[in-house]
């Protein structure tokens, strides 16, 4: 029984999330209805994060298995077929060991938050930046963000529902530039808390517009309860670029 490792990409504005739920269709039930169309098995497709609703993807990866051999190439190629017309693509498809976990043997994961920083809301990259038409400072952001990179107690900027069995994590990098009109929040970690990465950017937000002093968010990190937390950024910014393995 063969075990496939898959890189895909997808606008994640049409869906409820990453995970199969009964509100509505998510990018797991896409994947798992064009494995069944192409192969007429049933598999479970296991994914490295679990994206909410509108966040997008461009390196989530997953892993399924299926009874019978199919060349990587062809799985891709049928995928892609049959899971048009919803944007969702499959980048890249392998083999994988018996035992590959696509969650649980990821050693990283970074994502990327864009804000378009200009008076003009935008045109072409409607639902894909949050768009916030204040002057930010950007160098200001990134000093703020030095004071959360670490390892640390993560509970302010951690969702009231979250069902990790812990809120420390370690933060490896967040970083904060401006490309043009474009500030660009980088975060890396092996793994996050549920909207910390929404949380941490809507914060540094309230930097980049004065209304907080970066030792605000130094503050916000040791209160330790998410009333003190400054904002959420929409999830619409929000990427998964990478999840990073040992091999």
């Amino acid at each position: 029984m063969p075990r496939y490792r898959l890189t895909v990409e997808y606008d994640g504005m049409p869906f409820v999330g990453w995970q199969r739920q009964e509100n509505g269709l998510a990018v797991q039930q896409v994947m798992e209805e064009a494995i069944t169309a192409f192969s007429g098995e049933t598999p479970g497709v296991m994914g490295a994060g679990r994206t909410d609703a509108g966040v997008h993807a461009l390196g989530q990866v997953v892993h399924f298995d299926l009874a019978r051999d199919f060349a990587p190439e062809r799985v891709m190629g049928a995928l892609n077929y049959h899971m048009r017309p919803h944007p969702v693509v499959v980048l890249t498809a392998d083999y994988a060991a018996p035992d590959f976990h696509a969650r649980f043997d990821a050693t990283g994961r970074r994502y990327l938050y864009r804000i378009l920083n200009r008076r003009a809301p935008p045109a072409v990259d409607r639902d894909r930046v949050w768009h916030v038409p204040q002057p930010l400072d950007a160098a200001e952001m990134h000093r703020a963000a030095q004071f959360l990179v670490g390892k640390y107690d993560f509970t302010t900027f951690r969702a009231v529902g979250c069902q990790a069995e812990s809120p420390v994590k370690t933060l490896d990098r967040l970083s904060v530039t401006r490309q043009d009109n474009e500030v660009r929040i980088e975060a890396a970690a092996r793994s996050f808390l549920h909207h910390q990465v929404r949380s941490m950017a809507g914060t540094l937000k309230l930097v980049g517009q004065g209304k907080w002093q970066p030792g605000d968010v130094k503050a916000a990190l040791e209160a330790r309860d998410r009333q003190a937390l400054g904002m959420n950024a929409p999830p619409y910014g929000l990427y998964l670029v990478e999840v990073a393995y040992a091999n």
